[in-house]
């Protein structure tokens, strides 16, 4: 199926330009659109620090009208999102300075950790246990758990990789 484009012509008034583009092109075009549009740690951080606001506003409601049974499948989503979105930008981060690519997000916790992006590596490693344990391939409940930890430990590890990076990418 085709995709059509009309351009509107400023030197006949009502006339206009018809372009019509097959799929693929519109795919390959995309995605070379895409690729120029490399995301800086500065605008990843943004996305992170939005991501942690919401994050943060969904437990303190949760705490508030003691709802956090109800939402733990919500506050595990969110924090799941957040914790990826600071793994990205710790990944942009290195990457911009040339820094060899990692493996994974072992890898780049111990590298964060030993740039002081982060004060509590075995925290985060424990992050990223609890989150495998919580996958869907591995028996047993740990939503509970899971939850538990962003309320009691976890949140407060990425309230603190907020205030290492924004001291970092400040000066």
């Amino acid at each position: 199926m085709e995709k059509s484009l009309y351009l509107k012509g400023e030197a006949s008034e009502g006339n206009g330009v018809k372009l019509v583009f097959k799929p693929a092109f519109l795919n390959h075009l995309t995605r070379e659109i895409m690729k120029k549009q490399v995301m800086t740690s500065e605008k990843r951080f943004e996305s992170y620090q939005s991501a942690l606001e919401t994050l943060r506003e969904l437990i303190q409601t949760a705490k508030a009208k003691d709802t956090l049974e109800q939402l733990r499948p919500e506050i595990v989503k969110r924090f799941e999102e957040t914790h990826d979105l600071a793994l990205e930008t710790i990944h942009a981060y290195f990457k911009e300075q040339g820094r060899a690519p990692f493996s994974g997000s072992r890898d780049i916790t111990v590298e964060a950790f030993n740039e002081d992006l982060i004060d509590d590596g075995e925290g985060w490693l424990d992050i990223i246990i609890c989150r495998i344990k919580y996958t869907p391939l591995y028996p047993g409940d740990y939503l509970g758990s899971l939850s538990e930890g962003i309320v009691k430990k976890y949140f407060y590890l990425l309230e603190n990789f907020e205030r290492n990076f924004t001291k970092k990418i400040n000066g």
